[in-house]
């Protein structure tokens, strides 16, 4: 059975959505066209609202209603150490362990030559621009661990270390609560590189 064309459309455009597959979407379309006008006016001015009122902050490139992120304007952080990641959601994980007191710096991605993406698509000028002022003394590196993040982790390294700056990165290990049996060769290897006195 097809859809008249405006419920082909929905499903079109949802199926669009990360993650989202074409049952998904028909289902999520299905369900949106349950709801009342009222609640879909609301749903479509949060969407308009937060792609309207949203820009990077012009330090960090975080994501902010103003030109400063609350964490770039927040006095009480060290500014002596930035910690930078790949995507603005890897902020807020970082942000729930509440033992970061540092600045970051967002890249919006990491280096991928496969889908084309090089250090010039990325926020490594403008992070380069924070470094020269001369307050930072280290900077983490909080790429993810996967091929892209740790090439990207390489070239910072690489282009920050001459800089006279401290280039640390975060560990890797074994997950909490895990079990040494499904953990990964790789996985083991870094924990074991990784491992600490007690």
């Amino acid at each position: 059975m097809s859809f008249p064309p405006p419920i082909q459309k929905l499903i079109a455009e949802l199926s669009r959505l990360p993650g989202i597959g074409p049952k998904t979407a028909q289902r999520l379309a299905f369900f949106l066209l349950s709801q009342d006008r009222a609640a879909l006016a609301e749903l479509a001015g949060a969407i308009l609202a937060a792609k309207d009122k949203i820009r990077y902050c012009s330090t960090c490139s975080n994501l902010a209603e103003e030109a400063a992120c609350p964490i770039c304007r927040e006095s009480s952080r060290r500014h002596d150490v930035v910690c930078v990641v790949q995507d603005p959601r890897d902020v807020a994980a970082i942000e729930r362990t509440h033992d970061f007191k540092g600045l970051y710096h967002v890249l919006h991605g990491a280096i991928s030559p496969m889908d084309g993406i090089g250090p010039e698509q990325l926020k490594i000028k403008e992070l380069l621009g924070r470094l020269s002022g001369g307050t930072v003394q280290e900077m983490i590196i909080a790429t993810n661990p996967n091929i892209e993040g740790e090439a990207t982790a390489l070239y910072l390294a690489r282009l920050i270390k001459p800089l006279g700056i401290k280039v640390t990165r975060l560990a890797h290990g074994l997950p909490v609560g895990g079990d040494l049996e499904y953990a990964d060769e790789l996985t083991l290897a870094r924990a074991l590189e990784n491992r600490r006195e007690m």
